[in-house]
């Protein structure tokens, strides 16, 4: 039987995160302005179909899911990559830390610019409204910041977890980790999280902090062919 997270995208879209999509019970994405995820609760024809029709030409979408991807014919890869969904479902250390602050669209440019910066995977300003999202700055820099993405019910994904690199080795990816997945604990749920495979120094920090492999993934950026 399939896990609520082999699909991610699905199951929130599905469920949680209903109010953000665009499509019917065969495929479904994220309004564009909010995060580029799309998704099929199904690999047979039809559904495989109905994806293609929800993206226009020129366009991208990401694909993020367990299964291996199929595609539709008028839908092609422009770039895949194996990932890694990781679990934290046995306690977590209790960090506490004055400089840790929510942020709000005030700080909206600032997160933006971090997340261009690191280049780490899709966000936009519109992405705030998918989950709180907390930061810490540093003379009046935001020096990191870390947030929730997808919602599925009993999970929440900890997300976008990035650290300017002029303030890497100071533990505020670890902090603000702990921080955010504390924060979903308390609500009782479990938090989970996304990490390209090759990403070996990521994968051993959130190993650290309590996160285990639940599942490898697949990922792929896919556009229409014509």
């Amino acid at each position: 039987m399939r896990h609520l997270l082999d699909r991610p995208i699905w199951s929130a879209l599905q469920t949680r995160h209903r109010a953000f999509a665009e499509g019917d019970n065969l495929a479904m994405r994220y309004r564009p302005s909010i995060v580029p995820f799309a998704a099929t609760g199904a690999d047979d024809p039809e559904s495989l179909r109905a994806l293609e029709n929800l993206v226009s030409p020129g366009e991208s979408v990401i694909l993020l899911q367990a299964d291996a991807i199929a595609l539709p014919t008028g839908l092609s890869a422009t770039s895949t990559a194996a990932g890694v969904q990781m679990i934290a479902e046995q306690p977590l250390q209790i960090v506490s830390d004055p400089r840790v602050h929510r942020l709000t669209r005030d700080d909206a440019a600032e997160m933006l610019a971090l997340a261009l910066l690191t280049k780490p995977g899709p966000f936009t300003l519109e992405a705030l409204s998918l989950g709180d999202f907390w930061g810490v700055k540093i003379e009046g820099r935001l020096a990191a910041m870390a947030g929730e993405r997808t919602k599925q019910p009993g999970y929440t994904e900890l997300s976008g977890v990035w650290s300017h690199p002029e303030f890497r080795g100071g533990g505020l990816g670890k902090l603000l980790s702990l921080f955010v997945a504390n924060r979903i604990v308390a609500r009782g749920e479990v938090p989970y999280l996304h990490a390209y495979a090759s990403n070996a120094a990521a994968i051993a920090l959130y190993e650290s902090i309590g996160f285990r492999l639940r599942s490898t993934m697949n990922v792929a950026v896919v556009q229409r062919t014509e």
